[in-house]
């Protein structure tokens, strides 16, 4: 077997929106990204693509994604 290389930590998606969600309460960006162990490119990544939603959206739109693919599968 070939050995597998971690490539740093993985967050959900919830984990994701409580981290921006801490910056958005007045925490520096420097240092709620030195916290979590995450770079500031990362933090502009998860921004662009979390950014404003809440939990209960991620969600949602796990929900949909999920729905989509199924309706996919049967379509096809």
């Amino acid at each position: 077997m070939a050995d597998k290389k971690k490539h740093g930590k993985r967050y959900s998606e919830e984990q994701i929106v409580r981290v921006l969600q801490e910056i958005e309460k007045g925490m520096s960006i420097a240092e709620v990204c030195r916290e979590h162990g995450i770079s500031d490119q990362t933090y502009r990544n998860w921004r662009k693509r979390y950014g404003g939603m809440d939990v209960s959206d991620v969600k949602e739109m796990r929900r949909l994604a999920a729905e989509n693919a199924r309706l996919k599968r049967i379509a096809a």
